[in-house]
């Protein structure tokens, strides 16, 4: 075997090697010569077939298979003696030669690339905090108590927070257009599922009344037919019915899970609830910024073949996401193109956290992940019971370990970078609208 390593990109390696015809001979005549001793032709009886005829008939795969493997242990040894890291799988060519010795090919691939990690104190990071109060259960009781409001029929002008019932009759130039009627149809005013101009004419009619009126649909509507142009409507309140929202009390607090129905320990518990989330929301917020940071000081080149793998990865776990969903089908409408930026972060990230978690020591402690543990499973019911079920499964300790090498890493960059601290405004840190 003789081999060559030439640099052809930033991390792409072309590595020359040839191997000896007579050693790949050899290693042909013996894989045959196995193959002799179980291989079964008509008139013969097992191993009994002579080896010329074992030649003839199964020479070319012998020989394709000897070469494959002697084509990997050349490049085996090849990126050992050198000390390369490579990443993915090399693509074999073979070469143009005269010699009646050896067989040349180029083996072409790329390499892991070589991390000095780069300073993080010059980097902005935005550490926030926020502690729930009685403000932010009251609001949350309200979400709650909406999710379980009741309708009854009021005989007044119908008002924003009013379920009504109507049919209506859309034209666009005197004429009928798709999707512009119905009959018996409900919505909530102030909702916002129909839009602001339709609501508004809605809006102070009583059951019985029946209004018309211009209106023109917004220029971004999703119907290109309609977007931008002017139509006409015709709609009848059929009913209008007033909401009703449960007060809390014991029966309320009983919904809520609370089996003696006591409202100060259903307050106390949406409060815990609560703090939990807004803690893990916080935190994935702040590990969200961290690692911009880490990307932004370590500009690193990944290899192409990393960033495909990743994309393959991502696509796969789309497709799953679409069929759990009700998508049938082979031919999903997913792309690789989709996926290329965040593959590429994806595997950025991976290379620059597995670097500095090995300098800085940032591996989990056996005490870390019990104390992970630990917290998630006070969540639950039995919480003694769902540790055992953490610790029955090494997977399963796996995902924890990674989290808590990840929280390692968050406090390693904010114990460094230029952190500013800053509460939280409540209603944007749960994603709700004010």
């Amino acid at each position: 075997m003789q081999e060559n390593s030439q640099v052809s990109s930033a991390l792409e390696r072309r590595l020359d090697i040839a191997v000896a015809i007579a050693d790949l001979d050899k290693d042909v005549d013996e894989r045959l010569k196995r193959m002799g001793k179980s291989v079964k032709l008509p008139g013969f009886r097992p191993g009994k077939v002579p080896f010329n005829m074992v030649k003839q008939q199964y020479g070319a795969q012998a020989r394709h298979e000897a070469l494959a493997d002697a084509v990997d242990k050349a490049f085996g040894e090849a990126v050992t003696a050198q000390k390369l890291r490579v990443a993915g799988y090399p693509r074999i060519e073979a070469k143009k030669t005269e010699s009646d010795t050896q067989l040349e090919f180029s083996a072409i691939f790329e390499v892991y690339p070589e991390i000095t990690l780069g300073d993080v104190s010059t980097t902005d990071v935005e550490r926030l905090s926020f502690e729930v109060g009685a403000a932010e259960v009251d609001k949350t009781l309200d979400i709650l108590r909406k999710q379980r409001v009741t309708f009854d029929k009021a005989d007044r002008a119908a008002a924003k927070g009013d379920r009504v019932v109507i049919d209506f009759l859309g034209k666009k130039d005197g004429v009928a257009f798709q999707g512009g009627q119905a009959t018996d149809y409900p919505f909530v005013l102030g909702e916002g599922m129909m839009l602001a101009d339709f609501e508004n004419n809605v809006e102070g009619l009583k059951a019985g009344e029946s209004k018309t009126f211009d209106m023109t649909f917004p220029a971004d509507y999703f119907s290109k037919d309609l977007a931008g142009q002017s139509v006409q409507f015709e709609i009848t309140v059929k009913e209008v019915q007033g909401a009703k929202l449960p007060e809390v009390d014991a029966e309320f607090a009983k919904l809520m899970g609370i089996a003696d129905g006591d409202v100060e320990k259903m307050r106390a518990e949406i409060q815990t609830n609560l703090g939990r989330e807004v803690k893990k929301r916080i935190q994935a917020q702040t590990k969200d910024q961290v690692m911009e940071a880490l990307l932004k000081a370590n500009p690193i080149d990944v290899p192409n073949a990393l960033i495909e793998g990743e994309v393959e990865r991502l696509m796969q776990a789309a497709k799953a996401d679409m069929e759990a969903r009700g998508f049938k089908g082979k031919d999903l409408p997913v792309k690789p193109e989709w996926f290329g930026e965040q593959a590429k972060r994806r595997v950025t990230l991976g290379l620059v956290l597995a670097e500095l978690v090995k300098v800085e020591n940032l591996y989990a402690k056996p005490e870390q992940i019990k104390a992970m543990v630990e917290e998630a499973a006070q969540s639950y019911e039995n919480p003694d019971e769902v540790v055992k079920w953490y610790y029955a499964q090494p997977q399963r300790l796996a995902e924890v370990e990674a989290v808590v090498v990840e929280d390692n890493v968050v406090s390693w960059v904010l114990e460094r970078a230029k952190v500013t601290d800053k509460t939280a405004d409540f209603d944007e840190l749960m994603g709700r609208r004010a």
